[in-house]
């Protein structure tokens, strides 16, 4: 395999790690109301479950507060009960025509426990993002050409550093949302 397939594959692989990483970020509730903290609820619609985000509308009013808008008004209790099994935290209310959810202000101590949580999801991105350095090098180290391997241990050094910068970064951006009071 020649260096420049070995940096495309690396870097896709470390793209795919980064997006993964911010996946996870997702799913870490800061104090304000946003549409895709709700995008893991799951309904029991008409027998299979089925994505709260597919069954209704979901926006953001007031900053703190998620108003569902099921287009099928019979779901109403399914909703309203996925929310509940779904262990975010989060108390709906119903009320007849919309679900509206308050997104109750977090304390400083449990800020503080999501930054930790953050931090370690950024280190085991970090982590991911080494062994595809390791890789990408052994499978570098394989070619026959010193200048070639050196040069292409370069290249794979750059890649690796510009990708944990970019973790650093929207590690610091996650942080400051959920110390943001």
């Amino acid at each position: 395999m020649d260096e420049e397939m070995i940096l495309l594959e690396t870097e896709e692989k470390m793209e795919k790690t980064i997006k993964a990483y911010k996946n996870e970020l997702v799913n870490i509730r800061t104090g304000r109301a946003n549409p895709s903290m709700l995008d893991r609820v799951m309904v029991d619609y008409y027998g299979s479950p089925t994505p709260l985000n597919q069954i209704s509308g979901i926006s953001v009013v007031e900053g703190r507060q998620l108003l569902v808008k099921p287009y099928d008004k019979s779901s109403m209790k399914d909703i309203e009960r996925a929310v509940y099994e779904a262990d975010l935290g989060l108390t709906p209310q119903n009320d007849g025509a919309v679900i509206r959810i308050n997104i109750p202000p977090l304390t400083e101590e449990r800020r503080k426990e999501l930054v930790k949580q953050v931090k370690k999801l950024a280190e085991e991105a970090k982590i991911a993002i080494r062994n595809q350095r390791r890789k990408a090098n052994d499978l570098v180290e394989k070619g026959e050409d010193e200048d070639a391997v050196k040069e292409g241990k370069k290249d794979i050094q750059k890649l690796t550093d510009k990708f944990i910068q970019e973790i650093d970064d929207i590690t610091k951006d996650k942080e400051s949302d959920l110390m943001t009071v």
